[in-house]
């Protein structure tokens, strides 16, 4: 376990990262909304968000659960209903998991669109040492292109035993262009005789963003109830930007050529879609998270609400438009 040094007034996350077998991810998924229900009667605790795996870059699961303190987070991490619950995902994994600790930001961890979790061992007797090549590092990637933040984690003792960094960049290739560069290469090499172990893993994060608020509770989302709700704020953005804009001015007016054309248009639909889906996503919380017991028929529900929303726009664009 890794964690980070936390104060009084600050709660702190467990960074959890696990690689599942393929075969087994719709088992884990479930696994993981048992364990969120579980999870929600441990003094302390605030809540949780779970990432699932976006291959390339990220083939991990990444799950965040926040708690009011360290000491919190720690009854969890020893407590026997958790031992239990890891033992019984045993067979869905494949390697060891990577569980870190961080202290949060003010208003809680924030995953980027794509983050590196980096967790080093240090060689008794080299930590002042490691101290200073990091204050390096620090330095040198503030000047990377698109990053976002940095977070650098001390062990604590008793608790874990390395140094934790995460860093927060705005896409993945801007993340990787640091992890491959030259300089970072270099620096990671000098650091090398100070170290007994070093690896890192990624997360990274899609629609799931734009649903966070809806999946407080840390159950995994069905990636097809997310897609209906995208598609439903997505069709008309597209439909009345393209008619009132689209066509009479970037088309007749302008004659913006059409892959420009419809870069822009996509560009403006991207960015409207970011803040209605957010929206539309609290309003069919009841869906997206429904009752134990009443899934199906929920599930049932709101899939035909949303195909009746569907039909309803198309007619009113065949009419009007």
């Amino acid at each position: 376990m890794r964690t980070g040094a936390t104060g009084p007034s600050r709660s702190v996350s467990i960074v959890t990262q696990t690689c599942v077998r393929p075969e087994r991810a719709e088992d884990f998924a479930r696994w993981q909304g048992e364990t969120s229900s579980l999870i929600q009667g441990f003094p302390g605790f605030i809540e949780q968000r779970l990432l699932p795996p976006a291959p390339p870059l990220q083939v991990d699961w990444v799950i965040l659960q926040r708690f009011a303190s360290l000491a919190d987070a720690q009854r969890w991490l020893g407590s026997p209903e958790r031992q239990k619950r890891i033992a019984g995902a045993a067979p869905m994994l494949v390697g060891r998991d990577d569980v870190h600790i961080v202290q949060d930001e003010a208003s809680g961890i924030k995953p980027a669109p794509v983050s590196a979790i980096i967790s080093t061992r240090v060689k008794p007797g080299q930590e002042a040492a490691y101290r200073a090549w990091e204050h390096k590092i620090a330095a040198a990637q503030s000047k990377a292109p698109g990053l976002q933040g940095y977070r650098f984690e001390p062990p604590v003792p008793g608790v874990q035993e390395d140094f934790v960094a995460i860093l927060r960049f705005d896409t993945e290739a801007n993340l990787q262009a640091w992890l491959d560069s030259p300089v970072r290469k270099a620096l990671v090499a000098e650091a090398a005789p100070l170290t007994e172990e070093f690896h890192s893993r990624i997360a990274s994060s899609g629609f799931e963003q734009w649903f966070r608020d809806s999946d407080a509770a840390g159950a995994p989302l069905p990636a097809w109830k997310m897609n209906m709700l995208v598609l439903l704020m997505l069709y008309p953005v597209v439909m009345v930007f393209g008619f009132f804009v689209g066509t009479p001015v970037f088309d007749r007016m302008f004659h913006i050529p059409f892959a420009v054309s419809l870069f822009m248009g996509n560009v403006v639909s991207v960015v409207l879609t970011g803040f209605l889906v957010p929206w539309i996503a609290g309003h069919f919380r009841w869906w997206l998270q429904p009752a134990p017991g009443r899934e199906r028929r929920i599930g049932f529900q709101g899939a035909a609400l949303l195909l009746v929303g569907y039909a309803v726009m198309v007619l009113l664009f065949l009419h009007f438009f």
